[in-house]
């Protein structure tokens, strides 16, 4: 369940009015426009983009983007764009350019479903008029490459295989841990393929087989971004939630905070299931989510960040 759901008394035009006059004149008006666009679903905010656009005759996010600057002005053009295309520019950001970066790759491609990840292909192709498997190929190679290949068909299996449980954990165990040298292929074509439920119970019985945790296992048997996105892919069948509070976690808890990841995550899971993502946080960390971001952000953005957040664990 998200944090952010669709304001009831809603009046696109309404909202238009009060952004304009949090706008117009001297000084900004940031509070205002903090409290408004994270009050309203983002298909709330795309209609006051619209209603926008037909009072003043000019794009409400050219408008925001020239009234505000920093970490803020990024978050909120970021709730401003349609879900989808907010993941698809996200990805295409992580591609373009010298280098790239894979954590991006990695936390989207496992953490979305099959629907939204054929829905990000659509869009990527209609915004960046290229194809998404065809740009991930081009700056990803072996078997990292072929299991974003596969997520990429967003073909999972559904339910639980009975049969498959003991053999799934088998051919793992034999894949691996069992054996001299790693078959890379395996957990690929397993973890790649079977649906959350199913790999849950495959790791209940890999666990009894070897005693230890898969994640301990690709940990001792792969390396570099296999590693962390086979990783990934299982921390996302045990608790998608769990998964991203980590990464919530983790954007937080160094030197220096990684505001992109605290952004995306924020943003991208505040009508989806920010309220797991906190209570997983707190289960996990001891600390809440909110109190965490009061003590690593500032100003209008801790601020727009916390009404994300919805409230204090």
């Amino acid at each position: 369940i998200g944090t952010v759901k669709p304001f009831v008394n809603f009046n696109a035009k309404h909202d238009a009015e009060i952004l304009h006059k949090a706008m117009k004149g001297l000084g900004t008006n940031e509070d205002t426009i903090i409290m408004l666009l994270t009050a309203r679903s983002n298909d709330q905010r795309q209609q006051i983009k619209a209603a926008y656009k037909k009072a003043y005759g000019k794009d409400l996010v050219s408008a925001l983007k020239s009234e505000l600057g920093g970490l803020l002005e990024s978050l909120i053009v970021a709730l401003m764009t349609p879900p989808t295309l907010y993941d698809a520019s996200q990805l295409h950001k992580a591609l373009k350019g010298a280098g790239t970066d894979d954590d991006v790759l990695i936390e989207i491609l496992a953490s979305r479903t099959s629907e939204e990840i054929e829905d990000i292909i659509k869009v990527y192709k209609k915004e960046f008029s290229g194809k998404l498997e065809k740009d991930i190929c081009g700056d990803t190679s072996g078997h990292y490459q072929k299991l974003l290949v596969i997520l990429l068909q967003g073909s999972r299996e559904e339910g639980v295989d009975e049969e498959k449980i003991e053999k799934d954990a088998k051919d793992l165990f034999a894949a691996g841990e069992g054996k001299f040298g790693t078959n890379e292929e395996t957990f690929v074509t397993i973890l790649g393929n079977r649906s959350a439920e199913h790999l849950r119970e495959v790791f209940d019985a890999y666990k009894k087989l070897s005693g230890s945790d898969i994640e301990d296992s690709i940990e001792g048997e792969t390396t570099g971004n296999l590693e962390n996105l086979l990783v990934a892919i299982v921390k996302c069948a045990r608790s998608v939630p769990g998964f991203l509070a980590e990464g919530l976690y983790n954007s937080m808890r160094r030197a220096g905070t990684d505001d992109d990841t605290l952004m995306r995550i924020m943003v991208s899971r505040s009508e989806v299931d920010m309220l797991d993502i906190r209570a997983s946080f707190k289960k996990t960390y001891g600390v809440s989510l909110y109190s965490t971001i009061q003590e690593d952000t500032a100003g209008d953005y801790q601020k727009a960040l916390l009404y994300l957040c919805g409230g204090n664990d």
